[in-house]
């Protein structure tokens, strides 16, 4: 059983003696003096109910409650002999009265008061922790169905670039070029701009590093990249390192692509756009 506070015993105490029933305090003193002197023995069975109407005694003076017997509060006691003797159809103390007198006694009467063991009066939801009954709420979530959420907006993206492109296609002629001549090669003759990247390697490096080493260790990096990154998060703000280096790698082939494109005229010598003109061709 959990401890009860000390102000709820206390107010209960204050309780019990406006309503004029023992307190804690008050049958414990009582009960010493019964521990003391050992209470005849009786049979067993129901708590004795003495006879309505007086005594053979003689006397119509007022029957006192008895005292707690085999650890049975007095309080119980003296209820249960109230309602034995309002079952019975017994008259009050001091003469015989009639039936229904006694049963308009008893529902004038208040009823007792209901208490627990021990006499407390407190209800069960005074002792009970309060982070037990508190309201439970979902947390929210930042998370969405790929379906439709995700699939719905991808598939008007799609839709909408497919018309942009049919339109353009149908409006502006494409740029293609004359049949090729075997017997003479444009100068200079470069790469789609797709490839510019690697053509430019190829004006620094040895073909087998530009070609082969350099484009190789981009795609084993690429390939052991999950498994050397540990960091589970997906949040830009968690991910500046990586998000740096991809930066840095994505400028760097930008400026070579731009340099092919742009920087070099024949031969594929580099060259000034603004003095010697542009020579790239979509």
């Amino acid at each position: 059983m959990p401890e009860i506070p000390e102000h709820l015993l206390r107010r209960s105490k204050e309780r019990r003696k406006a309503l004029g029933l023992p307190t804690g305090d008050e049958e414990e003193t009582a009960a010493e003096p019964a521990a003391e002197t050992p209470a005849p023995a009786e049979p067993a069975g129901e708590a004795p109910v003495p006879a309505a109407g007086g005594g053979e005694g003689g006397g119509g003076g007022e029957e006192e409650a008895p005292a707690s017997t085999g650890g049975i509060p007095a309080h119980l006691l003296e209820r249960s002999r109230r309602r034995r003797a309002a079952a019975a159809g017994a008259a009050p103390a001091g003469g015989a009265a009639a039936p229904g007198a006694a049963a308009a006694a008893t529902a004038v009467a208040p009823p007792p008061p209901m208490t627990g063991p021990g006499g407390h009066t407190q209800r069960l939801l005074t002792v009970v922790k309060s982070g037990s009954i508190q309201q439970t709420r979902a947390e929210a979530q930042d998370k969405v169905h790929t379906w439709p959420h995700l699939l719905v907006v991808e598939f008007a993206a799609t839709l909408a670039l497919s018309a942009v492109l049919f339109l353009f296609s149908a409006i502006v002629r494409a740029p293609l070029l004359g049949l090729a001549d075997v017997n003479q090669t444009p100068n200079p003759s470069k790469a789609p701009w797709y490839f510019l990247g690697l053509q430019e390697l190829l004006t620094m490096f040895h073909p087998m590093v530009a070609g082969v080493t350099i484009p190789g260790m981009g795609i084993f990096l690429l390939i052991v990249a999950p498994y050397i990154d540990r960091n589970a998060s997906q949040k830009p703000r968690d991910r500046k390192f990586a998000i740096a280096l991809f930066t840095v790698f994505l400028l760097f082939w930008a400026v070579l692509v731009i340099i092919g494109s742009f920087f070099r005229g024949t031969g594929f010598n580099f060259v000034f756009p603004w003095n010697d003109g542009v020579f790239f061709e979509l």
